[in-house]
């Protein structure tokens, strides 16, 4: 059979995000410096200022895209170079995700770790080309923002601060600045779809007493694909997203797994109804697109948080997975 061709789209615009304002906290990642600093003696191997850009583009080379593992394991199984995008790369210049730039691409992974200050949005080609991308049997796409922290819209400044200190006690991450989000590309992205999605909050689950991640709750029934097949975990990441469903996605997606809040994290808005698991892994229903969305968090696919020997078999799982039909 032939070979999966895998694409990962970074959603992120690398000037917007690399020149964010230092003396502004909220909505931006950090530097590699304010990373060394806050985690010392972590990251030490990159304290060469003359090897290593101690701003936030360093942060995003050598930690984030770094640390996306699932691109190594990609081109070992298939033999084949996994295409990297970024969507607006350091020259500027706009790479959307259409057919031009995506040829013989039948796995697409939209990592939509784009800072919500940066407005990035699907343009209608773009929502026009993961229709067709996903009239196909055998095409599949993951759609993966990251949390959204501390956002409160229309309340007052000491209303939106009290939910910002909730938010920052239950993750417990002091890297994290009062309020961080993103992942509006993959957000507009998905209502263009017709299968509007928001990723709430930024939540932090359950581990065992040994420290490794807590068993998701499957819904195997579902697996189609048979992607978590000797999946037990996802990770350990220490703020993650909640996929709520908006309406009109609710009968064309399913909850595919769950993950666990640790119940010994400060309580959360999200939990003070009695809630104990959010919703972290979604799945188109059958009828809804002849190819597969699925919508989950974008560290899924990064190996920094723990449960690596799970996330390795679900790529391999993504990348392995049997060929469908060719047509609609």
């Amino acid at each position: 059979m032939p070979a999966r061709r895998v694409a990962i789209y970074y959603a992120w615009s690398r000037p917007d995000e690399a020149k964010a304002p230092l003396d502004v906290i909220e909505d931006r990642f950090p530097a590699l410096f304010e990373s060394r600093r806050m985690l010392f003696p972590r990251f030490e191997e990159l304290s060469d200022p003359s090897r290593f850009d101690q701003g936030i583009a360093g942060f995003l080379d050598h930690i984030v895209k770094k640390n996306f593992a699932a691109v190594t394991l990609s081109e070992a199984i298939t033999c084949a170079p996994v295409i990297e995008i970024e969507r607006v790369d350091e020259d500027g210049r706009l790479t959307p995700i259409v057919p031009e730039n995506l040829k013989g691409t039948d796995t697409l992974v939209v990592i939509s770790f784009d800072s919500r200050r940066t407005v990035q949005q699907a343009s209608q080609a773009e929502i026009t080309f993961v229709c067709s991308f996903l009239s196909i049997p055998d095409h599949l796409i993951f759609v993966c923002p990251h949390h959204d922290i501390g956002e409160e819209p229309s309340v007052s400044h000491e209303k939106a601060i009290f939910r910002q200190v909730a938010d920052f006690l239950h993750h417990g991450d002091k890297t994290i600045p009062p309020r961080q989000g993103f992942g509006g590309f993959g957000r507009s992205l998905l209502a263009g779809l017709g299968v509007p999605v928001e990723n709430r909050f930024g939540l932090r689950p359950a581990s065992e007493a040994d420290g490794t991640p807590f068993p998701i709750e499957a819904e195997a029934s579902l697996d189609r694909l048979h992607l978590l097949a000797g999946v037990d975990t996802f990770n350990l990441h220490p703020h993650l997203p909640h996929f709520e469903r908006m309406d009109a996605a609710i009968p064309k997606l399913d909850v595919l797994a769950r993950q666990k809040i640790d119940p010994a994290a400060p309580p959360h808005p999200f939990t003070a109804d009695g809630r104990t698991s959010f919703d972290a892994l979604l799945q188109s229903k059958p009828d809804t697109f002849a190819g597969t969305l699925l919508v989950g968090d974008a560290t899924l696919w990064s190996s920094t948080a723990g449960g690596v020997d799970s996330l390795r078999a679900f790529w391999t799982n993504v990348v392995q997975r049997p060929h469908r039909g060719d047509h609609p």
